[in-house]
C-alpha cells in the first residue's frame, strides 16, 4: 500500500527538518565541552566530605573554589581549618598553618591526573581530559553526568573513576571514587551576589 500525497508530504518535511536542524540540539561530550569552554565558572563556594578508611567518621570541609582559565584552581578552605591550595600550571602550591610548600605536578602525576581532571572540565579541554581518561556523557544539557575512567593501569591502581555532574556549563558535584576505596565528594554551588 502506498502513502497519499499528504503522509508523503509529511514525511518530506519531517526529512528535511531533521536535515537542517540546529547543531546545538545535540548533546555529547563536544557540547558540553563547548558550553563549558564558553562560560568559565569563576568563583564557587564548596562543602566536601572525604571518606578514609583509616578514620572513624568522614573529614568535612568547606570554603571556595576560584578557577581562572585555563589552568589556575585555586581552593581555599575556610572551615574546619584555613587552607589554600593552588594548582597553577605545573606547581602546586599549599599553605595551612603559616607554612608553605610548593610541589611540582610533572613530579608527582597521581596528584597532577586527579587536578587536571577538574581543570580540564573546567576548562572544557577535552583533549586534555582525553589523554587521561575514557569519557563517558549522560543526561542532558539541564542535568549532565561525565564519568572519568583511567586508561592506564598506573592510573587505575589510584584512581578508579571520577565522577562530575552538573547544568548548563556548571559544575555541581565532584565525586572521586580511588581504586582502595576511599573516596571524596564535593558539592559546589555558585557564589552569591
Amino acid at each position: 500500500m502506498r502513502p497519499g500525497p499528504r503522509a508523503a508530504r509529511a514525511a518530506a518535511l519531517l526529512a528535511a527538518l531533521a536535515l537542517h536542524a540546529p547543531a546545538f540540539a545535540a548533546w555529547d561530550v563536544a557540547a558540553l565541552m563547548a558550553l563549558l569552554r564558553a562560560h568559565p565558572p569563576g568563583r564557587a563556594h564548596f562543602d566536601e566530605t572525604k571518606t578514609v578508611s583509616i578514620l572513624d567518621r568522614p573529614l568535612e570541609s568547606s570554603g571556595e573554589l576560584v578557577f581562572t582559565p585555563p589552568a589556575r584552581l585555586e581552593k581555599h578552605v575556610t572551615s574546619p581549618g584555613d587552607e589554600r591550595v593552588v594548582a597553577d600550571g605545573e606547581r602546586l602550591v599549599i599553605e595551612r598553618a603559616g607554612r608553605r610548600r610548593v610541589i611540582s605536578l610533572a613530579e608527582h602525576p597521581e596528584v597532577a591526573v586527579l587536578i587536571d581532571s577538574i581543570r580540564g572540565t573546567l576548562a572544557g579541554d577535552r583533549a586534555a581530559l582525553e589523554r587521561a581518561y575514557r569519557l563517558e556523557l549522560s543526561g542532558d544539557a539541564k542535568a549532565w553526568r561525565l564519568v572519568l575512567t583511567p586508561r592506564e593501569e598506573a592510573l587505575q591502581a589510584l584512581v578508579a573513576k571520577v565522577t562530575l555532574e552538573g547544568s548548563q556549563a556548571r559544575v555541581q558535584r565532584v565525586e572521586i571514587e580511588q581504586a582502595d576505596g576511599d573516596r571524596s565528594l564535593m558539592q559546589i554551588r555558585p557564589e552569591k551576589r
